[in-house]
């Protein structure tokens, strides 16, 4: 019999602690490290979604004491966002640049004004500025001259260690066999390895069983069934 869950997500953590470097992002982690000694004191991060990014940065922003907003936020700066305040932060974390159309003004305007106040910038975004499609040439050209690291897609064994991380994180005991099983199966993402962690949590509580390889095949197959 199956019974009631909660469903109760948990949000993806942050922490330093929780980031595991691998080939894939130690060449973004080193630059992030090197921080605050970038040239121009900005920073570009560019990656595919899934990989880190976010996490990278939050990571950044903790330590620098950095406001963050997402570039969406950006876009609409004339009523949501208060930009002069915004550049009197000592830092400032701009998440999904290449994601907001309509950004172009305000963010050359953010990083004119953050240059002449002395604060550090970090922008992300999933491909590099000459494929955001961006009009305003100086802009382009201000981010061109900025540092830019790449944080790659997850390589397996960072896909291995996360399941590992994220089972434990849930106190869900489970084998190396079962992590070699999704390992192979889901998509090479931090975010669905989060996605499936979390659904088996709720179907072993749902069925008051642990999590198994024949509940996280089954589970798999519900997920791949269209509509």
């Amino acid at each position: 019999m199956r019974q009631l869950s909660l469903d109760l997500p948990v949000e993806p953590r942050f922490g330093a602690d929780d980031f595991l470097v691998s080939p894939s992002n130690e060449g973004a982690f080193a630059a992030m490290e090197r921080w605050p000694q970038w040239p121009g004191r900005m920073l570009l991060l560019i990656g595919p979604g899934g990989a880190g990014k976010s996490h990278l940065a939050a990571i950044w922003a903790a330590r620098a004491g950095a406001r963050t907003l997402d570039a969406a936020a950006l876009a609409h700066a004339d009523s949501h966002v208060d930009l002069q305040a915004l550049a009197a932060q000592p830092a400032i974390l701009v998440e999904d640049a290449d994601r907001a159309p309509g950004i172009e003004a305000a963010l050359f305007h953010l990083i004119n004004l953050a240059r002449d106040s002395g604060a550090c910038v970090v922008i992300t975004a999933r491909r590099f500025p000459d494929h955001w499609g961006l009009a305003t040439a100086d802009l382009l050209s201000r981010l061109r001259l900025a540092p830019a690291v790449e944080i790659g897609a997850p390589d397996d064994a960072l896909v291995r260690a996360v399941l590992v991380k994220l089972f434990a994180d849930r106190q869900l005991g489970i084998d190396a066999g079962l992590i070699e099983y999704l390992a192979r199966r889901i998509e090479r993402s931090l975010d669905a390895a989060r996605v499936i962690v979390e659904a088996l949590d709720r179907e072993a509580l749902a069925l008051g069983r642990p999590v198994t390889r024949i509940m996280a095949g089954e589970l798999i197959r519900r997920l791949e069934e269209p509509g």
